[in-house]
């Protein structure tokens, strides 16, 4: 009896996310195909259909949170004003404040944002913004620049969504805001070619060979076929093959290639990784044994 019961509940509640799901991919078509939402959002039902649904999370108008999301280089991102917003409306809080110190125009220039909290009337804090902060960190030395042109809004800005960010997170949802990934300085990330790299140079020191030898699992394609040509096996299985063949593992052997420049900055799984990474670990991987001391092939 429990069992038919449990199955029942388990059915309805299907029912239920795909009669949400459709619902949300109703909405999400409805406003692809509006001229009042910003273009990153104008006939992109997926994009519309994650708006809809981080109004649903913050309980705010779709259309609203739509109006204040910004994409800055790849990344969603809601304005300080929506999160000021926010903060005054969430019921939690007195209206935001902003207590500001020092020298209007001078590195002491500071500001702080705070309230009080309606449950016990304590006072919160947020952390102290400073126009030298601001220089520190790269913010208001881009071109263009609006610490330049108008530091005291500025100023307010990155004070409210660090309060944000400290006592609202519920809001936040881990996002920055546009004033800060505008502020973000970006660095230049592009790898080095394998033979201007770390280990490259290592390896070439101690072997003299930067490709390790056929594997069973290729065939023999005649002596003018690189490995890249065996087109019967993906790069993933031959990476894979290799790691089984030497007993190492691919967290070892993506960090010897990220030291290196290939791979990027983070882990990922063997099958997530790009086909310039897989590569660059076949062409390197004789050194790669070596380096990490990885047992001979049979």
């Amino acid at each position: 009896m429990s069992n038919e019961i449990t199955t029942i509940e388990t059915d309805v509640q299907i029912a239920r996310e795909s009669a949400a799901f459709e619902m949300l991919q109703r909405q999400a078509k409805m406003f692809a195909a509006s001229s009042l939402v910003p273009k990153e959002f104008q006939g992109n039902v997926a994009n519309c259909a994650i708006g809809i649904d981080i109004a649903k999370r913050l309980g705010a108008s779709p259309f609203m949170v739509l109006q204040n999301i910004d994409i800055i280089h790849g990344r969603p991102s809601f304005r300080a004003t929506f999160l000021i917003a926010m903060v005054n409306a969430a019921g939690r809080f007195e209206p935001l404040q902003f207590k500001m110190d020092g020298t209007e125009g001078k590195p002491d220039r500071s500001c702080i944002a705070w309230t009080k909290s309606k449950a016990d009337g304590a006072t919160l804090e947020g952390p102290k913004i400073t126009l030298e902060m601001a220089k520190a960190e790269g913010w208001s030395t881009k071109n263009g620049s609006k610490w330049l042109t108008m530091p005291e809004l500025m100023l307010r800005y990155r004070a409210a969504a660090f309060f944000a960010r400290l006592y609202a997170p519920d809001i936040t949802l881990g996002m920055m805001t546009a004033e800060e990934v505008s502020d973000t300085v970006e660095r230049d990330v592009t790898p080095p070619s394998a033979t201007e790299s770390k280990l490259f140079k290592t390896l070439a020191a101690t072997s003299s060979q930067t490709s390790a030898p056929p594997l069973s699992v290729c065939e023999d394609t005649g002596a003018g076929a690189t490995l890249f040509e065996v087109e019967s096996v993906s790069l993933v299985d031959q990476v894979q093959a290799r790691l089984t063949q030497h007993g190492l593992k691919w967290s070892d052997v993506l960090g010897k290639l990220q030291e290196s420049g290939i791979g990027g900055e983070e882990f990922h799984a063997l099958e997530l990784a790009d086909e310039d990474t897989l590569k660059g670990a076949l062409s390197l991987w004789a050194g790669i044994v070596k380096a990490l001391g990885g047992k001979e092939a049979k």
